[in-house]
């Protein structure tokens, strides 16, 4: 049994979802992969601790603040691979921008491999479960190339602008699989 709650952001309209104890899922409205892994019934419960907590921690977002990823008990659902790719997303400081590459370099570091494959990482990074949260709007092409957002290229530049990166050599592809 699954619990979820919907919020109306900036962005659009959000699931949350929750197992009881824990966050297992934010997704915008349209979203690719939307609440893959959340099959099993589903209950609206907003008053349920942790989404009452989530919603919190949105509204304060979306308000400008900076709260902390570490504010909320997360258990997205994925392999050790995954995981440790998400946990290197949750780090990426508010207002700034990281590559494919660099992600994939830490993750090697973290589990001892000499490198780590830039498709194998933006493979963990389209099926992260906790978007905005866990920060995969955040991440970027090598070239500056605003690719590979589940929720829409738009959608990555609104969260982006909100968080005051600077956009700068950032630029929309002209072709891609998440535009």
């Amino acid at each position: 049994m699954f619990y979820t709650a919907r919020y109306a952001s900036p962005v659009g309209s959000l699931m949350l979802a929750s197992h009881g104890e824990n966050l297992v899922g934010l997704w915008l409205a349209g979203q690719k992969y939307f609440a893959a892994s959340v099959v099993a019934d589903r209950t609206e419960k907003p008053d349920l601790p942790i989404l009452a907590a989530t919603i919190h921690w949105l509204d304060r977002y979306f308000a400008g603040q900076k709260p902390a990823v570490s504010e909320l008990s997360l258990a997205p659902r994925g392999g050790a691979f995954r995981r440790a790719v998400w946990d290197i997303l949750g780090e990426i400081p508010y207002g700034e921008v990281t590559t494919y590459g660099a992600v994939g370099k830490r993750v090697a570091e973290r589990l001892g491999k000499e490198r780590m494959s830039g498709q194998a990482v933006g493979g963990a990074v389209g099926h992260n479960p906790i978007s905005i949260i866990i920060p995969c709007h955040r991440v970027v092409g090598a070239n500056g190339s605003l690719t590979g957002y589940g929720g829409g290229i738009a959608k990555k530049i609104q969260l982006l602008e909100h968080e005051g990166v600077d956009m700068t050599g950032l630029f929309t592809p002209k072709r891609g699989t998440a535009l």
